[in-house]
């Protein structure tokens, strides 16, 4: 690991002008690339504490054994640097999108004499035109051999076209209407190329012209009683029509745009893009690229457009390009995306109206991206074994942790205090494992508390578990020896955790079998059948949704049990990083780490299990009413008791006889209800703060 100040320039030597960047490491090759409009200020950031650097700027800065610069006139020429420098030397340390497949495009090759219509996919080549990408490579041949019928363009191979060319005699779509047939003389290679010319026109979005010529052509046929020929014209334009209805409109002013949305986590990124030309979508593709330098969404959007429009020039570059969020330097961007295509380039966050529409639906293509690569990639058992390994070698474990618990705190500003514990077995969620807590110990706000009263509870049912299924033997009492320790269960053969002392005879773990409540903590059933029960198991790895005071009282519980077994560690969302028991440093795993992959995912689906579960606990305090606490009151005669009566504040004041005619409420059940709502306090009046006019309780539920 190389010390940033070794090769730190000098005060005064670095340029404060427009330039570009690169950092090199001890064996010359480039592993980063980056532009400024101030390349003094910009490279002066890096070599600051290495503390106060973002992890991944860290590693970039550490692993450099140098750093050189190249100064340039304006932040354009700035931009056009910086893609040619990421293209040439492909650095380990910038974000690069790669796509996960190969996208076919429809392309008509103008270089040729006769000009040919095929599906090409790879790298575009100089003098061809290209529409797309599209989807799948089928969807581009039913819209060519709609097409066909209009302008009957060769689709056939050089080969295929030569001996056509040598026997004289065209293939089969020449005799049925679907080639020109250039290939035997039928048509010039003037007509053809015109014909080659508005096939791309078409495509291009320019239908309208094409559409009423037919028709126009088609009315002259059959005003001059040329019927047949009338009829060929009528299915010439709904063949256009039907290859247009197969991208619906989406913009109504036939804008031609491209629209580009992000989806990202703290590790990665997609992104897609939606090609829309004359109002419909034409093309749409997607990338998906980890986040190994330091940058948010307006940076992923400048590195997304530098690599889509690097290579376009012209027409490739639309009018229009919407984004999530806008570069940086806006107006360098737009200014190089306007050299490209030779005209003004609006890039913009859309607003109002389809385009805002559009762009949600862009965007939740991507989420669903993301979503499809983080499954494939959870899903593959290398992957989740390296993983695991990863974390062990990380961690410090004798062996892969096959199950991991994850735990976090959830609340609202200290109210509906909840926890979750997920379980990931084999790098895999187990839903049927998951479990959800109350916090019952304390009121108020406090995750460390919190966090240790959960763990505590957790693994206090795991010892309960071990004793009852007799893993833990009695110690023979002796009156003469037995001191407080004895009193407690000690370790059989199959324990896994030491001998408890008087802190675990103090949670009562043997109650006898007539004192055992049929429901346990948190509404769990116990079950008496000889299965495992829910806590029965014990992780191989706690992971805490937090940093070192999160882990601290995690460990403080588990020692208090006496459990010393198990590992501890928690994942700080900040910065990624993994704190361990009595480390004053986090361990740091490498961006590219599976096992920090993993980490990520266990602690995100605990974040997600606590926050629903602590908003559904929110929202039905809100809709609790005093009449919930009637023994034998059920939904049924509830909403009839409301019905009757218009609300609770007037059922509060109704006498027991008139509460007992209500149908179905006996008098005994009359004497709960007023007696339940005559102990609860009703609500202080809302006043009209303008007027000072107390607003009375009409209707409603609740008080």
């Amino acid at each position: 690991m190389a010390d940033p100040s070794s090769y730190r320039p000098k005060p005064g030597q670095i340029p404060d002008s427009p330039g570009v960047y690169k950092f090199r490491d001890e064996h010359r090759r480039v592993i980063y690339v980056g532009k400024a409009k101030n390349l003094r200020q910009r490279v002066a950031n890096y070599f600051q504490d290495l503390a106060n650097l973002h992890p991944r700027t860290r590693t970039m800065v550490t692993t450099a054994a140098s750093v050189e610069w190249t100064v340039v006139s304006t932040e354009v020429e700035a931009l056009q640097l910086e893609y040619s420098w990421i293209k040439e030397f492909d650095p380990r340390f910038n974000v690069k999108y790669r796509d996960d497949k190969s996208y076919p495009y429809l392309a008509v090759t103008l270089n040729e004499e006769f000009p040919r219509v095929q599906v090409m996919r790879g790298a575009k080549k100089k003098g061809v035109r290209y529409f797309g990408p599209y989807g799948h490579a089928w969807a581009i041949r039913e819209t060519v051999d709609l097409m066909l019928r209009v302008f009957p363009v060769r689709t056939c191979s050089a080969g295929v076209f030569k001996n056509a060319a040598r026997t004289g005699r065209p293939c089969l779509l020449g005799y049925i209407g679907k080639c020109s047939a250039p290939c035997v003389g039928r048509v010039t290679p003037e007509e053809h190329r015109e014909l080659a010319e508005d096939f791309c026109d078409f495509m291009a979005g320019r239908t309208g012209t094409y559409i009423r010529r037919l028709e126009k052509d088609m009315m002259q046929a059959a005003e001059e009683m040329e019927y047949e020929r009338a009829a060929r014209l009528r299915d010439d334009a709904e063949a256009l029509k039907r290859a247009m209805e197969k991208s619906a409109v989406v913009l109504a002013d036939a804008t031609d745009a491209d629209l580009i949305a992000v989806a990202e986590d703290e590790l990665e990124a997609a992104l897609q893009i939606f090609h829309v030309r004359g109002g419909r979508v034409r093309g749409q593709r997607g990338w998906v690229t980890d986040k190994v330098e330091a940058v948010d969404t307006s940076g992923l959007v400048e590195h997304a457009l530098q690599q889509l429009y690097g290579e376009e020039r012209g027409d490739a570059v639309p009018k229009e390009v919407l984004v999530p969020a806008l570069p940086e330097d806006t107006e360098a961007v737009s200014q190089w995306l306007a050299e490209r295509r030779g005209s003004q380039v609006s890039l913009r966050i859309p607003q109002r109206g389809d385009k805002k529409d559009l762009m949600a639906t862009v965007q939740r293509n991507a989420q669903q991206a993301l979503g499809l690569h983080k499954t494939k990639r959870a899903s593959d058992l290398t992957t989740r074994s390296r993983a695991l390994e990863e974390i062990a070698e990380a961690l410090g474990l004798d062996t892969a942790p096959l199950r991991i618990e994850c735990y976090d705190i959830s609340h609202l500003q200290g109210d509906d205090v909840v926890a979750s514990m997920v379980v990931f077995e084999d790098g895999l969620a187990r839903k049927s494992e998951y479990r959800r807590f109350q916090i019952k110990g304390f009121e108020g706000q406090d995750d460390v508390r919190s966090m240790h009263e959960v763990i505590g509870r957790r693994f206090k049912r795991y010892l309960q578990e071990k004793e009852r299924t007799g893993e833990w033997e009695e110690q023979p009492t002796d009156t003469a020896t037995a001191g407080p320790a004895a009193t407690g269960p000690v370790p059989g053969p199959a324990a896994t955790g030491p001998v408890p002392g008087p802190a675990v005879t103090g949670l009562g773990l043997a109650p006898a079998a007539d004192e055992r409540p049929a429901v346990a903590e948190d509404g769990e059933p116990r079950e008496d059948d000889g299965r495992p029960k829910r806590f029965a198991y014990p992780p191989q790895l706690v992971v805490v949704d937090g940093g070192q005071p999160q882990v601290a009282a995690a460990k403080r519980a588990l020692d208090e049990l006496g459990i010393d077994d198990i590992a501890v560690c928690g994942l700080a969302k900040r910065l990624e990083e993994v704190w361990l028991p009595d480390d004053d440093d986090p361990v740091v795993l490498p961006r590219s780490s599976e096992g920090l992959y993993l980490l990520q995912r266990v602690r995100d689906e605990a974040h997600r299990f606590a926050i629903t579960y602590q908003r559904a606990k929110r929202a039905k305090r809100i809709r609790t009413s005093p009449l919930d606490d009637v023994s034998g009151l059920g939904e049924t005669r509830k909403q009839a008791l409301i019905k009757h009566f218009g609300s609770v504040k007037k059922l509060r004041q109704a006498t027991i006889d008139e509460i007992c005619e209500v149908p179905g409420i006996g008098r005994r059940t009359a004497e709960s209800v007023a007696a339940a709502l005559a102990s609860t306090a009703p609500a202080a009046p809302a006043v009209n703060t303008a007027t000072g006019e107390i607003i009375e309780e009409d209707d409603g539920g609740s008080s």
